[in-house]
């Protein structure tokens, strides 16, 4: 699963990476521990180019009665969501990119659970498949959510964890943008395990195992006495 990641990148290194095209405020980060029900940001593509907003990550269908439904719908899995009726009529039309340069995974080492921060080699930030909806309340009120998309993991993260974000390469964020592509074969394609040789993990503090603490020290590498 994906339950957290980091957006520490300069802003206008994300605006530029992900050639959005609308303004947005430049102070929206650094997130050093991202956590469900929280805005976050995503891309997507207007017809005309790409544009960046804020969702409330964990999805709420526009179909459903009571909006905390998102807490459990955070994640939502490759293999399935083609099939699942809270995302399959998503995947054709309302697919976004959800930045991020790290994210979270706890390792089970013997009866405790280390987290660990898991990135790319370079430090990029790169793009998170995910989906989003609208639900209005009774009231009135709009709500525009959204969900990662998750796959098997990889020979890299196999042993911290059997599922990992499905991480996008560059080409295939154009295609998971492209609204005018509904071919579910091409779309289910793009949503496999991303190059394990690409990546790498360190240990970190456990302050990031709770969501009231988003700070630099998040990030840290533990040195060997920490970890002990």
């Amino acid at each position: 699963m994906c339950g957290r990641f980091t957006l520490v990148t300069e802003p206008k290194n994300i605006i530029d990476r992900f050639e959005i095209q609308n303004e947005l405020p430049l102070d929206f980060g650094p997130r050093y521990n991202i956590a469900p029900s929280q805005p976050i940001l995503a891309v997507i593509h207007d017809g005309q180019g790409n544009r960046g907003g804020f969702l409330r990550w964990g999805l709420i269908p526009s179909w459903a009665k009571d909006p905390a439904i998102g807490h459990k719908m955070i994640n939502a899995r490759g293999e399935t969501v083609h099939e699942k009726p809270s995302f399959k009529r998503l995947i054709h039309r309302r697919r976004c990119l959800i930045p991020a340069d790290s994210f979270y995974e706890w390792k089970k080492e013997g009866d405790r659970k280390q987290p660990l921060r898991i990135r790319l080699k370079n430090g990029e930030p790169f793009a998170m498949a995910g989906l989003w909806d609208r639900w209005t309340s009774p009231e009135g009120e709009e709500i525009h959510s959204c969900t990662i998309i998750t796959t098997r993991a990889n020979s890299f993260m196999n042993p911290i964890h059997d599922r990992m974000p499905v991480i996008l390469t560059p080409e295939s964020e154009k295609i998971w943008l492209d609204r005018s592509i509904e071919d579910p074969d091409l779309l289910r394609e793009l949503l496999v395990p991303y190059d394990e040789n690409r990546m790498e993990a360190y240990p970190v503090t456990t302050r990031v195992n709770s969501p009231r603490h988003d700070v630099p020290e998040c990030i840290e590498p533990l040195v060997q006495d920490e970890q002990s």
